[in-house]
């Protein structure tokens, strides 16, 4: 039952990567990448089960957070063209007048 279920998280990541090399917008491969990290975080957990080693959970709950923040230094990135820009008009040295 698991080796389906890993058969089937395998294609679905595959489908996933076409969407991200294909998507019309970055938004679009930007979603399909997070996606495929959460497919590999799936694969992992159900490999450590298959292979009888749940240390692998840790490892998949590791690379999910890694995932997260990734995909939202992505989104700052394409927003506002730098990692270190808080998008605060006064770090630009810009007034309100």
């Amino acid at each position: 039952m698991f080796e389906l279920a890993a058969i089937c998280l395998l294609f679905t990541l595959a489908t996933s990567l076409f969407r991200a090399i294909k998507g019309p917008t970055i938004f679009d491969r930007a979603q399909a990448v997070n996606t495929a990290g959460t497919i590999a975080v799936l694969l992992i957990a159900v490999y450590g089960f298959l292979s009888g080693r749940p240390d692998f959970l840790d490892l998949a709950i590791v690379y999910g957070l890694l995932n997260i923040v990734g995909t939202i230094a992505i989104l700052k990135f394409f927003r506002f063209g730098d990692l270190g820009d808080d998008g605060n008009s006064y770090t630009r040295g810009e007034t309100d007048e």
